[in-house]
């Protein structure tokens, strides 16, 4: 969406913000969650370039790295990760929990170069994530995101390799699935979605990665 925004690429994640725009009409999809089947199939990837998408409509976006296990959107936008989410989980621990006036201010979200557009990034990786997304807090800490935005998008750990992703589905309004084309095993996927939909999650569609593009549309809207 960045460095190369009029790429058939690009093109596909306006589809997706689209799609999105349109899949629940009464009610809009305002937090959003990603996961996958396995580390490489390009949520992470998926969620940055989604929310630059929401962004560039003049919608106030939130992206957040909720893979507390391996982080990696603040590598992505070029920003520090010293304070992030962990980072308000754990001063509930600690009792240095201030006001609601005072704790929207003391968010440490960091603006990104897309206007719009601020992360949340992950924080120092702590040795319990799966206890810390479960906790009260973090459904205090998403509730209190959800009125700083119009959109809150998550990035989560797969949710065939541990827990923390079907934890948090059941707290957002929708939930995508990503895929990778040609890596991606078929069982693996409908087990992801057979888990997602035992916890009640919102499964809203399929993202599929690394596809290749063929037909001459591509060719005619593509950069040149």
């Amino acid at each position: 969406m960045l460095t190369d925004p009029r790429s058939p690429a690009a093109e596909a994640y306006r589809t997706l913000r689209v799609n999105i725009q349109f899949a629940s009409p009464d009610k809009p999809l305002r937090t959003i969650l990603a996961t996958s089947t396995s580390p490489e199939d390009g949520k992470s990837t998926t969620m940055a370039n989604l929310a630059v998408a929401l962004a560039e409509t003049g919608a106030s976006t939130l992206l957040v790295d909720c893979d507390l296990r391996r982080p990696s959107l603040h590598t992505l936008f070029g920003l520090p990760n010293e304070q992030g989410l962990t980072s308000l989980i754990l001063a509930a621990a600690t009792g240095d929990v201030p006001g609601a006036a005072a704790e929207q201010a003391a968010l440490p979200l960091q603006p990104t170069r897309v206007e719009n557009l601020r992360l949340l990034t992950s924080g120092p990786v702590p040795p319990n994530p799966a206890e810390l997304l479960a906790s009260r807090r973090m459904a205090e800490i998403l509730a209190l995101l959800s009125g700083q935005a119009s959109y809150v998008l998550l990035d989560s750990p797969p949710i065939i390799a541990v827990a923390d992703a079907a934890t948090l589905a059941p707290r957002v309004d929708g939930v995508l699935l990503v895929v990778r084309a040609g890596k991606t095993r078929r069982d693996l996927a409908a087990k992801a979605r057979k888990m997602l939909e035992q916890v009640q999650a919102n499964v809203v569609g399929v993202v599929l990665t690394d596809a290749t593009l063929e037909g001459s549309a591509y060719s005619y809207y593509g950069k040149k």
